[in-house]
């Protein structure tokens, strides 16, 4: 199967080779046509797997083929990094660099991005408060919006964006086409499509919530005064190179004092959390990304959006609250095909949550009781050994998803 024949036009084809892209991905070969026939569409397929471009090459070809006046697309993304990457990876894909997109994210100067909508747009990538503050000013008229995408859905009903986004629905056209893409489907994500959505196609390339295929994960059990000796441990002992490192920590405080533990241990590393300035954010990814920086310690909002090429590790400092940002987190590495590796500490406190990532990801992950820091027993977690309430994995399917008739 190659791009041509999922119906994509020539300069689509031409996008997709001068990127690299020889063969189109599970997620890629299921949804682009199905988007490039007016459907809508809920994907749901591991992180890495070039969901952005299965939606976007279809819609750069609807956009090409009809010249209209009027912002024609939204893309709404849960976070500015998400919204950055998006918006990067349209200009790659947009390789005629006509149907010019505009980013409005919090935290950038807002009469900047009144400005450029000013000058003309026809694809806006906005994260949700920014977009209703648009709105409210009147610099920003939905009413010619096209195409509604919702990418990683899921996060955004997390973060209690669901008014947010119910709001915008009620400014967008009712005939529009929708698209929810996401790594992990839950079921306010199918509640939300049975409300705003005709007919959606559900597309799954894989379990729902699995982690990526191509990631190593391990989980290593200690005491929680142990935590830090272990991880500096693990980036400090020769026994595998662990060359770009994304560390990720529950709290914007708990990145800041282990950004200074390493750094006062001669690491080079850069934090990423909701506290920082959107310059200061950027600069971190920027760095981390170029390889000037090894270590990035991260709160979750970088569980989503960031596409760095080659992060050999994933470590968890502290297991995620939700187990659902468990597959993200992980998700950082392992992408495009390549392998990767994801480690877990453990302390006793996050038994129980790390049970609840298991029985979401229907896998069970391999722990290690290390010496020397404060090992503790497992119990009931043994590799290969079922977790009780274990979903079974789902098969690939591409199926009618129906909205419920009320009773």
């Amino acid at each position: 199967m190659n791009f041509s024949q999922l119906g994509l036009a020539p300069a689509q084809v031409r996008a997709c080779e001068s990127l690299g892209y020889t063969e189109p991905t599970p997620i890629q070969t299921r949804a682009i046509p199905v988007v490039l026939n007016g459907q809508d569409l809920i994907g749901c397929a591991e992180t890495g797997t070039g969901k952005t471009a299965a939606f976007f090459l279809p819609i750069i070809q609807k956009l090409s083929e009809r010249s209209k006046p009027g912002l024609r697309v939204l893309v709404l993304a849960p976070t500015r990094e998400l919204a950055l990457q998006i918006q990067k990876n349209y200009g790659e894909l947009n390789h005629a660099k006509t149907n010019r997109s505009v980013i409005a994210i919090g935290g950038a100067n807002i009469r900047t991005q009144i400005s450029e909508l000013r000058k003309g747009a026809c694809v806006l990538i906005a994260t949700p408060g920014r977009l209703l503050d648009l709105t409210e000013r009147g610099s920003v008229n939905l009413s010619t919006i096209e195409v509604l995408v919702l990418d990683e859905a899921d996060r955004m009903l997390d973060m209690g964006f669901l008014p947010a986004i119910r709001r915008v629905l009620s400014m967008l056209p009712t005939k529009r086409q929708t698209l929810l893409f996401s790594a992990t489907m839950s079921a306010n994500i199918e509640q939300l499509a049975r409300s705003t959505m005709k007919e959606p196609k559900l597309i799954e390339v894989n379990t729902r919530g699995q982690a990526a295929t191509m990631v190593e994960q391990t989980a290593y059990h200690v005491e929680q005064h142990s935590k830090t000796a272990l991880l500096l441990d693990l980036l400090e002992k020769e026994r595998e190179p662990f060359e770009r490192v994304l560390v990720f920590t529950r709290t914007r405080r708990g990145a800041e004092r282990l950004s200074h533990i390493l750094k006062a241990r001669d690491h080079s590393v850069n934090r990423i959390h909701a506290d920082r300035s959107q310059p200061q954010r950027e600069a971190a990814l920027r760095e981390f990304s170029d390889g000037s920086t090894r270590v990035l310690v991260a709160t979750d909002i970088a569980a989503r959006g960031l596409d760095v090429d080659s992060v050999s590790h994933v470590i968890n400092y502290d297991v995620p609250a939700a187990p659902e940002d468990y597959v993200h987190r992980v998700g950082r590495t392992g992408r495009a095909g390549n392998q990767g590796k994801a480690i877990t500490i453990v302390a006793p406190v996050d038994e129980l949550s790390m049970r609840a990532i298991e029985r979401l990801t229907g896998q069970v992950v391999k722990r290690v009781v290390p010496k020397g820091f404060g090992g503790v027993q497992i119990l009931d977690a043994l590799p290969g050994k079922p977790i009780a309430g274990m979903a079974r994995p789902r098969s690939n399917s591409v199926r009618s998803f129906r909205p419920r008739r009320s009773r």
